[in-house]
């Protein structure tokens, strides 16, 4: 009896701490965050750098409101359980390539706030399982890769919104079956000739794809300058079909050639002219003298 009342007495603490192991998914929660459940917060530290280590049944992930300029390679691989992630308003410029392989199951990625100027192609690959995807008030942000968004079949929503874009290639939306929100307001569109197969496509998907069209204005060229981009028709884009004949480029040529011909006339004239008033006024001053 004595000497196996020791090992009784530790069975029911190390029964507790592994309990308190296997809730807390292997790791303990991360200094300056919260945990609750599956959600560690750690929003609001003024963190330069992320966590080195989470639980690893981690589902929720909020990491906003920090100084955050980049996340090491591979920093998701071993939180399956991940849904959500928060990352807006940090310092981040790019993110890692593959990120987001080891994270299966995330649906819900916030972007917004941060100091991307490129989203480049395959960014998302990995998140195949993504539904809502916030990249809005980047004010550095001037180009969409037309990959960037490949593989999304699960998109649902997509802010754009704030950024610094003025063109959008429609082969980055075309992959995006799922698509039902899209927010593009509060950038410089310029609604040139270029722009009209994205206005055909966004016009064809409005009345399913909720949009703040309204709010999203074109900034240039000025004939258009402060006009909803939904607001633009197709006699908005005729000048952009116009097509030229033979008889059209020879007549552009035989002008060309006479406003030629008459600008070497009217310059001889012009230096005859000067030529005879000098002569002119010289013969007048010998004859004051």
């Amino acid at each position: 009896g004595a000497p196996r009342r020791p090992a009784m007495l530790l069975g029911p603490w190390l029964l507790a701490a592994a309990a308190a192991v296997a809730a807390g998914g292997g790791a303990a929660c991360p200094v300056l965050c919260s945990c609750r459940g599956q959600a560690v917060d750690c929003s609001g530290q003024r963190l330069f750098s992320v966590p080195p280590e989470l639980p690893l049944d981690t589902g929720n992930l909020s990491l906003a409101h920090n100084r955050i300029a980049s996340i090491p390679p591979g920093y998701l691989a071993c939180y399956g359980q991940l849904r959500a992630l928060d990352l807006r308003n940090n310092s981040l410029a790019a993110l890692p390539a593959g990120l987001f392989l080891g994270a299966p199951r995330l649906a819900q990625l916030d972007l917004s706030y941060n100091n991307f100027s490129l989203v480049p192609a395959d960014m998302f690959r990995e998140a195949r399982g993504l539904q809502r995807l916030d990249l809005s008030h980047n004010p550095g942000l001037r180009r969409v890769h037309p990959q960037a968004f490949r593989g999304l079949a699960q998109l649902r929503e997509l802010d754009l919104s704030y950024g610094g874009l003025s063109a959008l290639s429609l082969d980055a939306l075309e992959g995006l079956p799922g698509l039902v929100g899209l927010r593009l307001g509060g950038n410089p569109w310029v609604c040139g000739c270029a722009m009209e197969p994205f206005l055909k496509w966004l016009r064809g998907r409005i009345q399913r794809c909720a949009s703040d069209s309204q709010l999203a204005e074109c900034r240039a060229p000025p004939e258009v300058a402060g006009a909803p981009l939904l607001s633009l028709t197709e006699e908005s884009f005729q000048a952009c079909h116009l097509t030229l004949t033979l008889d059209d480029y020879l007549f552009i040529a035989f002008v060309g050639f006479v406003v030629s011909i008459a600008s070497v006339a009217t310059n001889f004239l012009l230096g005859i002219t000067a030529n005879c008033c000098h002569r002119w006024s010289k013969a007048s001053e010998d004859e004051d003298v």
